[in-house]
């Protein structure tokens, strides 16, 4: 069996190795999966460069948290899948409810992740696919689709008459907006790049504003709108303020980025003003999951996706997961 390993200690591609060895074999509780294709989140790119939650992998890794497959070997005691079920890893041992532990996730640290021929899991670490999507697509959804799911529909669930804020153009953004148009939701999204701005307006967006030309950019998406219910954050605190400004009385900002960080202090007099809500977003639970998965069959929702690698091109996906072009997921396939 062919898998990728990021060695100990790396910081960039001159760490990820392929190499060979032994099939691994499920023990009791866990399933064996035959991976069909993976994605690459911007989480990827930060266990690559030692810079995930500040650590270097203190191990050999085998990195990259979301990839889907089929189960093909299944250890003692487990009889809640079968041999053939279309799975996804669940980034985070979550299954319902508030978490009592989060860990850092697959790919990551101290959990090895996908980018591997076959990996074993725990039952209880992954769960069923859409029956509408392909192994690629599927293979998009447990970080930054489940992410915007909770974002989406977590904390002040969207609905019809919401209006939503989506910043930049990256994975978490794309799903949240393909999740807030599907319950009915008006979309406002930003970008750097008017080509892109396109690109968001051909897929349902209402309105697009260049952050670069428009530095406040804020303050013109409140005096458009009248204020958004909901601006999913992907970019961190470093936008917060610019966030806040764009809401409408009562609305909240579903933080998640780890792209910008920020010191200067939280302005007060916009949150209470507004009767804001700030919420941290990590990922989400398996119930979620199941969720999202339900409404992305029910609504034939499709995942974007940029470009597709082959395994052995492993190197290139990454780099072309950096590219400031991108829109979409990047993928990488097993078959």
């Amino acid at each position: 069996m062919r898998r990728w390993i990021l060695k100990a200690g790396a910081t960039n591609l001159n760490g990820l190795v392929l190499e060979d060895v032994p099939m691994p074999e499920p023990g009791a509780g866990e399933v064996r999966i035959r991976v069909h294709a993976v994605s690459l989140n911007y989480r990827d790119q930060l266990v690559l460069k030692g810079q995930f939650a500040n650590h270097l992998p203190a191990r050999d890794l085998i990195p990259i948290s979301d990839g889907a497959g089929e189960i093909d070997a299944i250890g003692a005691g487990v009889t809640s899948w079968a041999i053939g079920d279309r799975v996804t890893g669940l980034l985070l041992n979550w299954q319902r409810g508030a978490p009592t532990e989060l860990g850092f996730g697959l790919g990551s640290l101290s959990e090895d992740g996908m980018l591997a021929e076959y990996v074993v899991l725990p039952g209880d670490r992954v769960v069923r696919a859409p029956a509408s999507l392909d192994d690629a697509e599927a293979a998009t959804l447990p970080c930054a689709a489940l992410t915007a799911w909770n974002a989406i529909h977590g904390g002040y669930p969207v609905g019809k008459e919401s209006k939503v804020l989506v910043l930049g153009s990256g994975g978490v953004s794309l799903f949240a907006m393909l999740f807030a148009r599907a319950a009915g939701a008006q979309v406002i999204a930003t970008s750097s790049q008017d080509v892109k701005l396109k690109q968001w307006m051909a897929l349902g967006a209402s309105d697009g504003i260049n952050y670069r030309d428009t530095p406040d950019w804020g303050k013109a998406v409140f005096e458009r709108t009248g204020g958004v219910n909901k601006v999913v954050d992907a970019v961190g605190t470093g936008t917060l303020s610019q966030s806040l400004a764009a809401l409408a009385y009562g609305g909240e900002v579903a933080l998640l980025g780890l792209m910008s960080f920020d010191d200067r202090p939280l302005d007060f007099m916009a949150l209470m003003g507004r009767s804001a809500t700030v919420r941290g977003v990590a990922v989400g639970s398996a119930e979620l999951y199941n969720a999202m998965v339900q409404a992305i069959d029910t609504h034939q929702i499709k995942p974007p996706i940029d470009r597709r690698f082959r395994f052995e091109d492993a190197k290139t996906a990454y780099q072309a997961q950096s590219s400031p072009d991108l829109f979409g997921k990047i993928v990488i396939d097993l078959t």
